[in-house]
C-alpha cells in the first residue's frame, strides 16, 4: 500500500485547525484574523509606498510602531476583560457600573480588524485599484456600529 502524502497532510492540517478552535476558541480565530490583517496592511503599505517611490525606512518604522500600539491595546482590553471577570466573581456583593464580561476584547479586535481592512484598501487604491464607494461606507457603517457597542457596553451615549 502506498503511502498518500496529500491526504497526509488534510489530516494534518484539519488536526491543528481543529486543536486550535478547541483550545482557543472563536476568539482565537478573531485574534489570527486581526494579525493576517495588521500584517496583509503592512505589506500593502509598503507595496504601495514603493509602487509610488514614496517608501522610506523611517516611515516603515513608524508603520511597525503603530502596529505594537493596537498590540499593547489589545493587550489591555484582555486584561480588563479577566480583571473585571475576577471582579464580577470575587466581588458580586459590590455594586459597580461595569461592561459585559469579556466583550472588551472581541470588539477592541473587531474595532482594530474593520480598521485594517479600511486601511488596506486605501492602500489597494494607492496601488491603481478602483474601490467600490459602498465598501468604503460598509466599512466605516461598521467601525460606527462597534464604536456605538462600544459605547453601550458601558452605558455611554451612542448617540454622537
Amino acid at each position: 500500500m502506498e503511502f498518500d502524502w496529500m491526504l497526509a497532510v488534510k489530516a494534518g492540517l484539519t488536526a491543528a485547525l481543529g486543536a486550535f478552535s478547541a483550545f482557543w476558541g472563536w476568539l482565537g480565530w478573531l485574534i489570527a484574523a486581526w494579525v493576517v490583517l495588521m500584517a496583509l496592511d503592512y505589506i500593502t503599505g509598503t507595496a504601495a509606498a514603493m509602487k509610488n517611490g514614496e517608501w522610506a525606512s523611517h516611515t516603515a518604522r513608524e508603520g511597525i510602531w503603530h502596529k505594537m500600539g493596537e498590540v499593547v491595546v489589545v493587550i489591555i482590553a484582555a486584561f480588563a476583560d479577566g480583571l473585571l471577570s475576577i471582579i464580577m466573581e470575587q466581588l458580586p456583593m459590590v455594586e459597580i457600573a461595569l461592561p459585559e464580561i469579556g466583550l472588551l476584547l472581541p470588539l477592541v479586535l473587531v474595532w482594530y480588524a474593520i480598521t485594517e481592512l479600511g486601511s488596506i484598501a486605501e492602500n489597494a487604491q494607492r496601488m491603481g485599484a478602483p474601490i467600490p464607494a459602498w465598501l468604503v461606507k460598509l466599512m466605516a457603517n461598521g467601525k460606527e456600529a462597534v464604536d456605538a457597542a462600544g459605547d453601550k457596553l458601558i452605558g455611554g451615549d451612542s448617540e454622537k
